[in-house]
Formats: C-alpha cells, sequence, structure tokens
C-alpha cells in the first residue's frame, strides 16, 4: 500500500493555459502516459485541453459544477457523480456562474480498460487491479490514518472507515 499526500504532488499548468492542475500520481511506460490522477478547478467558461488517445473520467468535489459539451456530448458535472469522456474531443465547460467548482480527474490509456471510479464509504472493496482511493476527509483505509487530499494505492482490498467518503478509482491493465 502506498500513501501519497500534497508533499508529493506536483502542480502544473494547464495544456491550454487557461488553469493549473495539482497532479497526484502519474504511471508511465515507455515514455507514454497510461494514468494520471489530478485535482484542478473550473473557475469559468471555456475550452477544456485537448489529450489525443485517453480516456478523461472528471468528479466534481465541491462548487456547483457545470455543464460539459462537444461533438456528440452533453453532460452536467454534479458533486460526486464521475462523468468520463474522451479526451480528443473538444469539449467546453459553462454554466460556472462564476463559481469555483473544484474536480478530480482520472486520465487512462484508451489501450487500457476504462477506470470504475466511485465514491466509497464505510465500504469493504475488493481486491482487483489497481485501487486508489482519495480521501474527501479524514477516514482510515485498512486501519491507516488517512487526512482530506491523501492518496493511498493498493493492489488489495480495502476496508474504509469513517465519516468521510473517499473516491475510489479501480484501473485494470496496469501490470
Amino acid at each position: 500500500m502506498i500513501h501519497l499526500t500534497a508533499a508529493d504532488y506536483t502542480r502544473q499548468p494547464w495544456k491550454n493555459g487557461r488553469g493549473s492542475t495539482t497532479e497526484l500520481w502519474r504511471l508511465e511506460r515507455h515514455g507514454q502516459l497510461l494514468v494520471r490522477l489530478s485535482r484542478a478547478a473550473v473557475v469559468e467558461d471555456g475550452p477544456f485541453s485537448l489529450f489525443p488517445g485517453i480516456e478523461r473520467n472528471l468528479t466534481v468535489l465541491s462548487g456547483p459544477g457545470f455543464r460539459l459539451t462537444g461533438p456528440g456530448i452533453d453532460l452536467r458535472c454534479e458533486p460526486l457523480v464521475p462523468v468520463a469522456f474522451p479526451g480528443d474531443v473538444p469539449v467546453e465547460a459553462s454554466e460556472t456562474q462564476g463559481m469555483q467548482s473544484d474536480d478530480f480527474n482520472v486520465m487512462t490509456a484508451r489501450s487500457l480498460p476504462k477506470p470504475q471510479v466511485t465514491p466509497a464509504q464505510n465500504d469493504s472493496l475488493p481486491a482487483g487491479g489497481t485501487l486508489a482511493l482519495y480521501a474527501l476527509g479524514p477516514c482510515l483505509v485498512n486501519g491507516r490514518a488517512v487526512q482530506r487530499d491523501d492518496l493511498i494505492l493498493t493492489e488489495g482490498a480495502a476496508r474504509l472507515q469513517g465519516d468521510w467518503p473517499v473516491l475510489a478509482v479501480r484501473l485494470h491493465g496496469l501490470t
């Protein structure tokens, strides 16, 4: 089990230059992105960066949310409701109402199975693939104290306890 905290994360500008991202964890193979977990804030209406060959999954963590639209895409991004969309389709955020929405992002290479992203609390999650658990507040993961914004990576099962949920991301095909 790997326990990452804010001291392990890196901050970087968006590809489109309109904001910044806090990268929590990244896995590459032969110089190609396999998985990237990150946090960002949508603060205004505007375009998202394009990521050819990447599948995206976004979950609003706080704020009112927004609409995400593009060719064949019309998604309402609501708090704690994961939405998936292709990274190589031009999409734009709208209906931000000038209010910030913080979100959690999962990017995976299109060659991998799509990740499963779900909020979980006081639950037992079985082993299978790689499990990434992003804490939305203090809780226990397999008896280990985890603080808000910590990320746990495990190949095993996870027992969650506490007053706060985690975003559970199940990834397959990484090994």
